[in-house]
């Protein structure tokens, strides 16, 4: 093949030149991104730690929109979008729970080197986290607190205190439906935390026992894998303590791993799983 020939079929370089900064960093922001990291040790295992756990905050964001849409679409009766950003959080989820795989291998001695510069940090403290809970019924008006000085979070917070949780929506939507959802279920003060129901759990009964084609056994079914995904994110966030700090108290002054122990018991969806035993 001829030089010419050669030179034909080369692929054409991409642009390098720009009028400032690259439009991969205007949209993505990775310089801002790349340079959060503010060590306080000189160990080099709390870099993973630090970028694991603003990872997991990124993770966090996402979901939350992906639920926020799911709740809106559920509002119009919108069953296809509310299924499809399900979905799209159950892979978030599965990549969110993987973040606990390099965090799960540090000995207690690794963990301790630089625990002391986390001060009294907590995962337990994270608003985004808490909006997550929220939209899943895990209520509580006391978890604004640690947020008041932070106006813009507390607010955000506050305002998903105040509003139907996702399982509010879901339930809502079946009602219109003309499924036997309790007025004291629909009528309930959703600032509190979702407590199950008989008679939610017969619909949920009766909607598992039609067509498995169903879309509100797909609904069902998206629902359960993200209460189980939620499941064991807990499960393995319990874990990774565990492992690395025993049974001492948190950083934050919560009881460590006897209260993981605690928020892992706790069911997602709760009617969900119950209505399998009658099936």
């Amino acid at each position: 093949m001829s030089r010419q020939a050669q030179q034909t079929h080369e692929p054409e370089t991409p642009h390098l030149e720009f009028d400032g900064s690259t439009p991969y960093e205007d949209y993505v922001r990775a310089d801002v991104l790349t340079h959060l990291q503010q060590l306080r040790s000189d160990d080099p295992g709390e870099m993973v730690f630090l970028v694991t756990t603003q990872v997991m905050e990124l993770w966090f964001t996402v979901i939350v929109h992906e639920w926020e849409t799911a709740s809106q679409a559920l509002r119009r009766d919108d069953v296809p979008t509310a299924v499809d950003a399900l979905k799209r959080s159950v892979r978030e989820l599965e990549a969110l729970n993987a973040s606990w795989i390099p965090l799960g291998q540090l000995t207690p001695a690794q963990f301790n080197s630089y625990r002391g510069a986390l001060g009294e940090g907590s995962g337990f403290q994270s608003a985004m986290y808490r909006r997550m809970e929220f939209l899943l019924g895990d209520k509580s008006r006391s978890m604004l607190v640690p947020h008041r000085g932070t106006p813009r979070a507390h607010a955000e917070l506050e305002k998903a205190l105040d509003e139907p949780s996702l399982y509010d929506e879901v339930l809502r939507f079946l009602a219109r439906g003309g499924h036997p959802v309790p007025e004291a279920v629909l009528r309930r003060d959703v600032s509190e935390k979702y407590e199950p129901s008989p008679e939610v759990e017969r619909v949920w009964t009766d909607i598992y026992t039609r067509d498995q084609n169903d879309p509100l056994v797909r609904l069902g079914e998206a629902l359960t894998d993200v209460a189980e995904l939620v499941w064991r994110w807990r499960n393995d966030h319990l874990v990774a303590t565990r492992r690395a700090m025993g049974s001492k108290t948190g950083t934050g002054g919560s009881a460590g791993v006897a209260w993981l122990e605690k928020r892992a018991r706790n069911t997602v969806f709760p009617e969900l799983w119950t209505a399998r035993s009658h099936v």
